[in-house]
């Protein structure tokens, strides 16, 4: 067994988007970083994005993409296979209320691109690999985190023990990291899971993404481009855990007649081209964000219902918050664990995040509602936004992610 100990100013617990997005932020400062990685190992950056797209899929805001453009990895990105999307629609299949959106509306170039969130893990792994300050620890099972006066010791199953002034849970939903600090979460069962899959369509979606509310929950067709062949689609449903469980029980074939027949046809055919897989989805929301020497991050702290594709954004804007009051706090010669500079961090991200839950959770209930007076509401709202220029732009806004103060990082 190791008993040996290894000092660094931060450890980020998971390399996943977030905590990897994180590091980078904080390595390019030239702060020294340990991320704690359970996976054996980092991606193969040389397959990732070159054949078939991968079934786990992002929609990448403007905002996002400016943070992935300052770390360096957009354009490691973009050489492999990113999907930029100028429109969107989105109906109520219970009546006849739809909302159309582009980027001319929003005053931006695109409304945003669907990318492959390997594509986005293997730049942002390449390029914290060129950060002296940064070491990438895989394999790194946690098993136990003890509070210091000065800090969290975090000790692995191998027996390897690490030390730094603050230590930043991006380890997940389910975070282990939340758990040994016996912080409370809430959680709501959706009472939805998400059959994943990707497909190929009749028709182009000629780079509009597009969702239809069934009775049974939303389903998304995202677009994606293979070699400039703007036939293919990235599936989210959002059903029963039933329903779900049958659906992806079916033959390919089956599948897909049933997929176009949900989305009313609007893109011809549909030929799931990979298995379909369906995930629960829970809702949950962290009882508090920080403690002295401690902070959550993306999913540890909150986990959305991936109705708008907001998840990764939300934690991107958590990492980029979090790094900019840390280096601000550096600058002054502030400890990083320091409560007070931590704080600051949870009131910037807090009401945004609850925000966005709150109303994912409220279109949910809203779109879910079989109550007759309901279903006419919403088709009128979906309409009514629909003729009402000046609404429509701060959806879009919104949307895009221009809320609030943004750190400079994604100005």
């Amino acid at each position: 067994m190791n008993e040996s100990q290894a000092e660094s100013e931060v450890i980020v617990v998971g390399g996943g988007l977030v905590g990897a997005a994180l590091a980078c932020l904080l390595g390019e400062a030239g702060v020294t970083v340990a991320v704690l990685d359970a996976r054996p190992g980092p991606l193969d950056g040389e397959a990732v994005g070159r054949g078939q797209p991968a079934q786990r899929v992002s929609a990448v805001t403007p905002v996002s993409q400016r943070l992935l453009t300052r770390l360096g990895a957009w354009p490691a990105m973009a050489a492999r296979r990113v999907t930029p999307y100028t429109g969107m629609q989105v109906w109520d299949a219970e009546g006849n209320g739809e909302i159309s959106f582009d980027a001319d509306q929003a005053g931006t170039d695109v409304l945003g691109h669907i990318v492959e969130n390997d594509v986005m893990l293997a730049a942002l792994e390449a390029r914290l690999a060129r950060l002296p300050s940064v070491t990438q620890v895989f394999g790194a099972r946690l098993d136990a985190m003890q509070t210091t006066a000065v800090g969290r010791r975090l000790m692995l199953a191998d027996g390897r023990r690490y030390f730094a002034p603050l230590a930043v849970a991006a380890d997940g939903a389910r975070s282990q990291v939340r758990e040994l600090a016996g912080i409370d979460v809430s959680a709501r069962e959706t009472g939805h899971a998400a059959l994943v899959t990707t497909v190929r369509t009749g028709r182009g979606h000629g780079g509009v993404a597009r969702q239809v509310f069934l009775a049974s929950g939303p389903l998304a067709f995202l677009p994606l481009s293979v070699a400039g062949d703007d036939h293919y689609c990235s599936i989210v449903w959002s059903t029963s855990p039933d329903e779900a469980a049958r659906l992806c029980a079916l033959p390919r074939d089956a599948l897909g007649r049933e997929m176009a027949d949900a989305f009313e046809q609007r893109l011809g055919t549909v030929e799931p081209i990979d298995d379909a897989v369906h995930i629960p989805l829970t809702q949950r929301h962290a009882g508090h964000y920080v403690e002295p020497g401690l902070a959550l991050v993306g999913d540890a702290a909150h986990s959305i219902h991936p109705l708008a594709g907001q998840g990764v954004n939300l934690g991107f804007m958590d990492a980029a918050v979090l790094a900019e009051e840390l280096l601000e706090a550096r600058r002054r010669g502030a400890e990083l664990g320091d409560i007070r500079i931590l704080s600051r961090y949870a009131r910037r991200r807090r009401g945004d995040n609850a925000s966005m839950l709150a109303l994912m959770d409220g279109f949910r209930l809203l779109f879910g509602s079989e109550n007759p007076a309901l279903r006419l509401a919403r088709n009128i709202g979906l309409s009514g936004v629909d003729r009402l220029e000046p609404i429509k732009r701060l959806l879009m806004r919104q949307a895009i992610g221009e809320r609030g103060r943004l750190p400079a990082s994604c100005r």
